[in-house]
Parts: C-alpha cells; sequence; structure tokens
C-alpha cells in the first residue's frame, strides 16, 4: 500500500528586541554565560513580570505580513513543565487566545534548474503566538550545562496547518518565510544563533483518504539541511514500520547530525500534560486597530511580489531576481542605482555577479564581511560605471578592470578612468591599420571566418585589443574586420 506524507512546521523566531520579554534584562547573543539574567527570569520570589510592548509590535506586524487576522484581545498562558532550561518550571506562552489568528505563506518551489523558476502555491497557518525562550542545555559527554542569557528573548511560534507532504516544500516554506521576517526587521534570522529554530511533525497516511496519521515531532532542529534530511528520515523510518505491520508510536523525536539519524526523546506530550491555566500576573492585552493599521502601513513589499515587479517593470530575468530578491539590502542598493543612470539590466548584472563574487572573496580573506552596507562601493559607484559604459567611454572588458580598482580603493569609476588613461579608443585609423596587420598575420583564422566559423573573428581581435591595451572600441572593431574580410 503506498503512503503519502503529511507534514506541519512548527517556526520559533526570536523577535529583535532590546530587553526579553517580561523583564528589563537585555538580550545579546554572545555574552558571556549567565550574565544576562535578572531576579524575573531567574523566577525569585516576589518578582512580577513587566510586558514588553515592542515585541508585540513586532509579533503583530508579522501576523499583518503573514495575512493573520489580529486578535483583539490576547491572553497570556502558564505551560507548566519542569525542565532544567525552564529556571520559573513553567513558559509565558499564549495558549487559548494567540495574537495572530490563520494567515498563508506564498513559497516558490525549485524549477527544473537553478536558471529556471520554480512553481508557486501558499502553505496555511494556524496562528502565531508570543512566548518567552527557555534557557540553552549544551551537552556533553558525562554532562549538561545551562546557560539562562537566552531564557526570557521575546520568542513568536508560527505553526502551520498540516498542509505539506514532502521536505522540497518545507524547505521552500522556511526559506520564504525567512526572507520575509528579515525583510520586515522583525528578527536577524541566523540559525546558528537560535533565533530561527523548526520543529517537523510527520506522519503518513495512505495514497487517496484524509484521515491523519499519528505523528512523531522532531525537535529544534537548527539549519534547513537538518529539516529536510530529518523529514526525509522518518517518512522512511514510518513507511517502513507500517510496510512490516507495525504501528507509530506518538513521541517526540531528537536528530542526530552525525548518524543522520533520530531517536525518541520522550513521548508526545498533549495540551493536559502542561497544565494550562491563565497567568495571575498579566492583563490581558487588547490592540490599538488604529495602530494596527499604522504597523501594516509600515510593512516592506514581500520578496516574492518584488520579484514579479522587477520581471514585469524592469524586464529583468529570472537569473537575476532571484539573487537580488532574497535580500533587502541589495534591493535597496539596486533602486538607489537607478536613480543615478536607468540601466536595470546591466546594474543588475554588476550587483549579482561581480559585486557578490567581490563581497564573498573579501569576506574568505577575513578583509569584510559579506554584507553590501560595510563595503567601499555605493549605488552612486555602480551606476556611474554602467553610465560610462553605455556612453562609449570605455569598453565593457575595461569596465572589469575598472569595478576592480574601485572595490578595492573606493575611488569612482570616472576619476580611475582619467587617472590610468583607459578611456576606450575610437581613432578609426589606427584600429584598421592594427586591423590589416592582425588580417595579414593570421591566415587561418581569416580562412575560418570565410567558411563560416564567426568564432574565428575573435583570433583577430585579440592582437589589436592587446596593441591598444583593451582601449579599441569593440564594435568598431567587429565592423571593420568583418567589412576587410568580406571586401577582400
Amino acid at each position: 500500500m503506498p503512503y503519502e506524507a503529511v507534514i506541519g512546521l512548527e517556526i520559533h523566531v526570536q523577535i529583535k528586541t532590546r530587553t526579553k520579554m517580561f523583564s528589563a534584562a537585555p538580550y545579546q547573543y554572545g555574552a558571556a554565560p549567565n550574565t544576562l539574567t535578572d531576579a524575573v527570569v531567574l523566577g525569585l520570589p516576589g518578582t512580577l513580570p513587566v510586558l514588553n510592548y515592542a515585541a508585540i509590535e513586532k509579533c503583530a506586524k508579522l501576523g499583518l505580513m503573514l495575512g493573520c487576522e489580529i486578535a483583539e484581545v490576547c491572553k497570556w498562558d502558564r505551560k507548566n513543565y519542569f525542565y532544567p532550561d525552564s529556571p520559573k518550571n513553567y513558559q509565558l506562552t499564549q495558549n487559548e487566545e494567540p495574537l495572530c489568528i490563520g494567515g498563508k505563506v506564498e513559497i516558490e518551489l525549485p524549477g527544473p534548474s537553478r536558471n529556471v523558476e520554480g512553481d508557486h502555491r501558499w502553505v496555511t497557518l494556524n496562528r502565531i503566538h508570543l512566548e518567552e525562550d527557555p534557557g540553552k542545555l549544551t551537552h556533553e559527554a558525562f554532562e549538561t550545562v545551562i546557560d539562562f542569557n537566552r531564557a526570557g528573548a521575546p520568542l513568536a511560534e508560527i505553526v502551520t496547518e498540516p498542509d505539506m507532504s514532502s521536505s522540497t516544500e518545507a524547505v521552500a516554506f522556511l526559506n520564504c518565510l525567512r526572507n520575509m521576517i528579515v525583510y520586515a526587521g522583525i528578527s536577524d534570522c541566523d540559525m546558528e544563533k537560535g533565533q530561527f529554530r523548526c520543529d517537523a511533525n510527520v506522519s503518513l497516511r495512505p495514497v487517496g483518504t484524509n484521515k491523519l496519521g499519528t505523528r512523531t515531532e522532531m525537535k529544534n532542529l537548527n539549519s534547513i539541511s537538518n529539516v529536510k534530511a530529518a523529514i526525509e528520515y522518518e517518512i522512511d523510518r514510518q513507511t517502513e514500520v507500517l510496510k512490516k505491520g507495525g504501528s507509530i508510536t506518538q513521541e517526540t523525536r531528537r536528530w542526530d547530525v552525525e548518524s543522520s539519524s533520530s531517536f525518541p526523546l520522550r513521548s508526545k506530550e498533549e495540551a493536559h500534560d502542561y497544565r494550562y491555566f491563565p497567568d495571575p500576573d498579566l492583563m490581558p492585552v487588547q490592540m490599538d486597530r488604529s495602530r494596527i493599521k499604522e504597523l501594516e502601513a509600515e510593512l516592506p513589499e514581500p520578496p516574492l511580489d518584488k520579484q514579479r515587479r522587477y520581471q514585469e517593470s524592469f524586464k529583468l530575468p529570472f537569473t537575476l531576481t532571484s539573487v537580488l530578491c532574497v535580500n533587502r539590502e541589495l534591493c535597496e542598493f539596486f533602486e538607489e542605482a537607478l536613480q543615478t543612470h536607468q540601466a536595470p539590466r546591466q546594474i543588475a548584472n554588476y550587483i549579482s555577479n561581480d559585486l557578490l563574487r567581490e563581497l564573498s572573496a573579501a569576506s574568505d580573506s577575513g578583509d569584510c564581511a559579506l554584507d553590501v552596507g560595510q563595503c567601499k562601493l555605493t549605488p552612486s559607484h555602480i551606476a556611474t560605471l554602467v553610465k560610462i559604459i553605455d556612453e562609449g567611454i570605455i569598453s565593457k572588458q575595461i569596465g572589469k578592470e575598472v569595478f576592480n580598482e574601485m572595490f578595492v580603493t573606493g575611488e569612482m569609476p570616472d576619476a580611475i578612468v582619467e587617472k590610468k588613461g583607459l578611456k576606450q579608443s575610437n581613432d578609426i585609423d589606427e584600429i584598421e591599420a592594427l586591423c590589416r596587420e592582425a588580417i595579414a598575420g593570421n591566415a587561418k583564422a581569416v580562412a575560418q571566418y570565410k567558411e563560416g566559423n564567426v568564432k574565428a573573428l575573435n583570433a583577430l581581435k585579440g592582437p589589436v585589443m592587446k596593441a591598444t591595451r583593451g582601449q579599441a572600441n569593440p564594435a568598431m572593431l567587429d565592423g571593420l574586420l568583418k567589412k576587410m574580410i568580406d571586401e577582400g
């Protein structure tokens, strides 16, 4: 009997605010262990929580971006569990009345190749609720150490419906979701820093049926590659169990990266296991409708909407929009460059290829971070370079040389051209004389061109370009060579 997978995800997003969810203690990744705590975070007797309203607004903004309904009122519940990473032995969360209800995320599935756009579909959300992060456990050979710095950090939990059927869809969902969250400045979503974590719920059912099977939960997957591998492993494991006539146990499983396998962690809890009850120290939160409208007006254009706009308005191909539109900073750089010179395709090419290549190389060598905001180039540099190429002042070949120098020095391209004497040569007499020499010196290439091999012309262009230090006008050179050979 063939089976199909049913997958739902729970994504924990650490919201970027100066202080924690219910205390004035700051949170900053990388601080010395157990230095960012206070009496509230540690749950000492006599302490009371104080709400971080900035986290409420950012979570509401997240919900608006994902098409959720923002609740008129949300309230706080205590989720009781006894884990060493929870100093209070309970977690403040939103069980019965979450802040954001429903919603959906548009995803882009991989195309047949990297250069071809894939299919689009929507994944339905169940809810988004706010809670506080627990501390961090680090398991060593014979002991476990605890760092409470993270305890109390504001956390948005995004819960999908069981709306996906493959690891490919899950990966596409996570990538699209993370891009949208980073775009809006809600979180940096750095998975290595625990700012974006995922639990995957997987079950199987016979193909053609609607009843959900027993699910297992893969807990705290901290990279998208781990999410993919864990889901595929769990589908294979459950398939083998069912084919042998066994039954699936509802449980939480832990993914082991080194062995690429999972093992049971504990039996899966139900809501009653946590003994939820309304928190007596926090009042319900009523959202101001006018403020919600203001937050909605602040939302950035979603990445996939931006990609469609770039393709339609600027006639950019998918190969460029798929690089630009995953990074809000790159898009802003691109649009600012267009204010100097309207050449979308050429500017996008320089940003997506040359600029990102040099940033990556500089990052690998330790010269600067892989961040467009931390290099010496501005949008005006790129736009001016494209402009002087379009005006015929320099050739595209010389443009590559100019780009490399301005990336290193931060000088404007026109200043580099002037200083180095790189202006394109349009001296027809000089170029014609050099063409005659090239034709006379390479009879084989001339014969190949006459036989229909157009590429043979490159063997004649090379000596001319070398003699002019790459400054011969390429269009003029091409035209002269063809004319002189054709006319004998």
